[in-house]
């Protein structure tokens, strides 16, 4: 009985063999072609390393033309092709030339274990300026940012315009569309840098390869996240009713309520002139309120009354007079009495040993 995981698993440096003439000995049956446009400060370089693109191809039987007056390049099968798949390689080696990628890379192309991706980001942001931004964040200090994950991922990247052209194996092409979107939607690229660094370091481990590598990658969180501002009014949606809302009264429905319909014009116009009267007398007491507010003078500070000092207290004269003493007794610069005992204690001894 042989283990599922070990006919699972691609022996290390394994490589398919290559596609060759024994394999399809015939041929194509039809003739396929691809052309591209491509801008016009390319067409220098492009006139310049045309007989290196056409030797290239010609290794594989597929024509290339390029036609300086309509701005584009184009690649044929011929009758001696015998690899199918040459003319994609040869239709992905003429956009990389338009994407301005070198000559010396794009020609990796032609290879069975290289592969290109064009990512498009021009669409990606909204604003110009946080596009410009985006883009050069993933470029970095002096292209840094760019070259750690050229070796991390072992690809070729061309940042230009609004596209990212990148050359390398599968795996690689993988990373690098995932580092770049995620550029694009304001997650900075040095957060999947580590992670590569922390999975580039794990595969190395041979017991490792086969395990989960979730509890090894790094979370990275949002902390600064914008709370949404709320709007000061909020509209709140009523309760929906199948009643129709009640009738507003009308001006005769209130002075019935009132009891004013009932009364003669005479006495509308009298009640009105009192209402008015009425209220210019209440504007009046009030302005002459704000007036006085004026003459009212400031609340004065409390006056605090300071302690006099207590002239009891007793005074021991018979010690003041002991410390006048001591000090008369004193002379200035002179020993206490202690030690010029101990000195003339020492002079005698010195005495008595002469």
């Amino acid at each position: 009985a042989v283990d599922e995981s070990e006919l699972l698993t691609v022996p290390d440096g394994w490589k398919e063999p290559a596609f060759t003439r024994e394999d399809n000995p015939k041929g194509l049956l039809e003739e396929s072609s691809f052309a591209t446009l491509f801008p016009k400060y390319r067409e220098a370089y492009l006139k310049e390393c045309w007989p290196l693109v056409q030797k290239a191809l010609g290794e594989h039987y597929v024509n290339a033309a390029l036609d300086l007056i309509e701005g584009s390049m184009t690649v044929t099968t011929t009758k001696k092709t015998f690899d199918p798949y040459a003319i994609i390689r040869a239709r992905d080696l003429i956009k990389l030339l338009a994407r301005s990628v070198p000559f010396e890379q794009a020609v990796r192309i032609l290879q069975d274990d290289v592969a290109c991706d064009i990512i498009k980001i021009g669409s990606l942001v909204r604003k110009r300026d946080t596009f410009i931004k985006r883009r050069a964040r993933l470029l970095g200090p002096k292209g840094s940012t760019l070259k750690a994950l050229e070796l991390l991922t072992n690809c070729y990247i061309m940042v230009q315009g609004n596209t990212v052209s990148a050359l390398g194996p599968f795996s690689g092409l993988k990373e690098v569309r995932k580092v770049v979107l995620d550029t694009m939607k304001n997650i900075h690229p040095i957060y999947n840098i580590k992670t590569l660094m922390i999975k580039r370091e794990l595969a190395k481990d041979p017991e490792l390869r086969t395990q989960s590598w979730e509890r090894f990658l790094p979370k990275f969180k949002r902390k600064n996240l914008k709370k949404r501002k709320e709007p000061k009014k909020k509209n709140t949606k009523k309760e929906y009713t199948p009643f129709p809302p009640p009738q507003p009264e009308s001006q005769i429905d209130k002075e019935l309520a009132s009891g004013e319909y009932f009364l003669k014009e005479r006495q509308k116009k009298r009640k009105k002139m009192e209402e008015i009267k009425a209220k210019q007398a209440d504007a009046i007491k009030r302005r002459q309120e704000e007036r006085n507010k004026a003459f009212i003078p400031p609340k004065e500070k409390p006056v605090v009354k300071t302690k006099k000092a207590s002239t009891e207290k007793k005074i021991d004269i018979e010690a003041i007079k002991e410390k006048v003493k001591n000090a008369k007794k004193k002379k200035l610069g002179a020993l206490p009495e202690e030690e010029v005992k101990l000195k003339m204690a020492e002079d005698k001894k010195k005495k008595k040993k002469k």
